[in-house]
């Protein structure tokens, strides 16, 4: 048997111990007199999530009566068991935590887009970083070197591996490390790996420390990747479907809102990351479609079943909002 991801094997645990002990809780949610509720969110510190930071300033999810708490973790591999725990109603993942959860039966629905590479090489909102002075000058030449990522076995090495293999590499033979995102510029330039894996703001950062990019792994998956998407879990979409629609709509009226209004998302980056100011100025944004790229999930989810996490593509259907 094929051994599971540490933070995967946990959400199959919890998964089970839920289903074992038919707790009938919705999780941590609850209405106030006043008819608001409130809802726990597990995001990651990074660009990627400034919609979600922005609508709760912008009131759009308090006008649905929705009182978010957002709440951080190193990764998506780790918010998934999260919120299959109940700990929270909803989380934000990358796509291939959550079709490797869905391929393993977890119980988990994305509700909302998340966020979009720019589809730009060279010019995306995260990318694989060398030091200045490094001989890795192509994707092929990450082939036999180490190359930290934030989660092992999910969307980081996928896609490096992409990079790599579409350079004429040995997508296998690269050597994955785990590691925060916010720790891997200091890494990088302390000769600990010899690549980084990183978005934004560390890539800035990485940038600024003199470090340059050879892969946009992003757009070697597809120009239109999906990266991410927000989450719940099959039973609280069961148990309070319109609790999930009213997130929903203010998950995607706050998308449409930063995509629509960058020095606000600059500005907003500042209350949650620990990002110098001429920093902020010069990060590049991704994009934040309102809708999910179905073509680009299913190209991720053929590299996913390639790389072994998973032996069949999961169906999107069950997946997708």
């Amino acid at each position: 048997m094929r051994r599971l991801p540490a933070g995967l094997a946990a959400v199959a645990l919890l998964a089970v111990t839920a289903t074992a002990c038919g707790s009938s809780s919705s999780g941590a949610s609850g209405s106030s007199s006043d008819g608001v509720t409130t809802v726990k969110v597990g995001v990651i510190p990074i660009v990627d999530v400034a919609p979600v930071y922005l609508g709760v300033k912008q009131g759009f999810y308090k006008k649905r009566g929705l009182d978010l708490t957002l709440e951080t973790s190193q990764g998506g591999a780790a918010i998934v068991p999260g919120v299959v725990s109940g700990q929270f109603e909803f989380g934000f993942s990358n796509t291939t935590s959550l079709m490797v959860a869905r391929s393993r039966n977890v119980p988990v629905r994305a509700v909302a887009n998340g966020v979009a590479s720019t589809g730009k090489a060279g010019a995306d909102f995260g990318g694989v970083v060398v030091k200045g002075d490094s001989p890795i000058k192509s994707p092929e030449d990450l082939a036999g070197k180490k190359v930290a990522v934030n989660t092992l076995k999910n969307i980081g090495d996928t896609s490096v591996r992409e990079s790599v293999r579409k350079a004429g590499g040995d997508p296998r033979s690269v050597q994955f490390v785990e590691l925060a995102f916010d720790q891997m510029p200091a890494a990088l330039a302390a000769g600990q790996v010899d690549a980084a894996w990183v978005v934004e703001p560390s890539l800035s950062v990485a940038e600024e420390q003199g470090a340059r990019v050879v892969a946009s792994n992003f757009v070697d998956v597809s120009p239109d990747l999906t990266i991410a998407l927000y989450f719940t879990s099959d039973k609280l979409a069961q148990q309070d479907p319109e609790l999930v629609k009213k997130f929903a709509e203010a998950t995607r009226e706050s998308l449409a809102y930063a995509g629509s209004h960058p020095d606000e998302v600059r500005e907003i980056l500042a209350t949650y990351t620990k990002i110098p100011a001429k920093t902020l100025q010069a990060l590049t944004l991704p994009r934040w479609p309102e809708e999910p790229d179905r073509a680009s999930l299913e190209r991720l989810g053929e590299l996913g079943r390639q790389d072994g996490l998973f032996d069949e593509a999961p169906d999107l259907d069950t997946l997708l909002p």
